[in-house]
This record gives C-alpha cells, structure tokens and sequence, in this order.
C-alpha cells in the first residue's frame, strides 16, 4: 500500500498548546531543550553521548529526521505552549509500517518545568489521533518502566491497553530495564482498497 503523505510537517494545536513536526530551523531550540532538561531525563532515556547535547550532533540528526518525515517513516513532534518559542516537550514516532502491520512506536519526553500541566496527555492524544487519520496506523505501541507512574498515567490517560511485560526490554541509562508493554488500536481503522 502507497500512502500518500499530504504534508510531512504537520502543525497541530490543542487549547494552549502547538504541537508540529521538527524541522531544520528547530536545531538550536532542541539542542536547548535536551540541555536543559539533561539531568532530569537521564534516569528515563538512554546514555546519550556528548553528541547528542551540541548543536552540530542535533543539526545532522534533525536533516535524518525531516527525510524521515518527508516520507512517513518516522515522526519527530515539538510541544510549545502558544506564543512560546521554548520546547515543553517531544514525542516520537519510528518503526512506522504499512501493510501488513499498519503499526509503530511511540516515545516521549517532557521538560521538567513542564510536569503536571497535562501537556503530555493532550499532545499525545493530537498526535495519535493525526496519525490514525493520516497514516491509516491501526496500533500504537508504548512501552514504559513500572517504576515511571507519571507515563504510566499518560498512557492510559490516552486510552492505550496493557499487552504484556518484558524483562530487560531496553537499554536506559546504562542499564537494561524491564518495560510494561502497551497499544492503542485505531477504532475507525479500514484496509484500504489496494491492500
């Protein structure tokens, strides 16, 4: 199946928030973001290498990440409160495949002066919704460490259904962490005439 992708940069907004894909320009305002919040997100991602923090690491990642986008592999979202040019958060969206799956992954992050507004739960909800709409994705799946109750809340927040459990499932922050596992299926979901 050929799916047709209208614009591979989507902007989106939910009441105080815009939530739109990463494009080149945003370089500087990611290579903030994960600085400033680097303390805090260590415990919940992987070791990043220095790379990852420099504006030259980010500017090479970012090009991937639009060709990526161009073509309805990979999904890279920036949260902003309206009238804000400072990142709230990030979500993401790799592993995207078509038929016969029709499914992909989903993972986030959220600045830490960010926490308990409900940004999370908003944005994610937009973006699952655009990409049921747009990418015809009938799963989204979700993993998250038990010990994690504040994404524990936003996943089911949005609606997502525990599957199962997986020991060592990924490598974070220098140790292998077991992950409960979850999706949301796209309740509108239909094959498409090709398929």
């Amino acid at each position: 199946m050929t799916v047709e992708i209208i614009n591979p940069f989507p902007c989106l907004s939910v009441d105080n928030l815009v939530v739109r894909a990463i494009q080149k320009a945003d370089v500087a305002r990611i290579v903030r973001y994960f600085q400033l919040n680097r303390t805090y997100l260590t415990p919940w991602e992987p070791l990043r290498p220095e790379g990852f923090f420099t504006y030259e690491g980010w500017e090479r990642r970012v090009m991937q990440l639009v060709e990526l986008q161009r073509h309805g592999l990979a999904y890279y979202f920036l949260i902003f409160e309206k009238d804000t040019d400072e990142i709230a958060g990030v979500i993401t969206y790799n592993n995207i495949m078509q038929f016969p799956f029709h499914a992909c992954n989903v993972g986030y992050s959220l600045a830490e002066d960010a926490q308990g507004k409900g940004f999370m739960r908003r944005a994610l909800n937009l973006t699952n919704q655009w990409l049921f709409d747009n990418l015809n994705m009938h799963r989204i799946m979700a993993s998250y460490m038990p010990r994690n109750t504040r994404s524990e809340a936003v996943l089911k927040a949005a609606g997502f259904q525990e599957e199962g459990y997986a020991k060592d499932y990924l490598l974070i922050n220098g140790k292998w962490e077991d992950h409960t596992l979850t999706s949301l299926i796209n309740p509108n979901w239909v094959a498409a005439i090709n398929e």
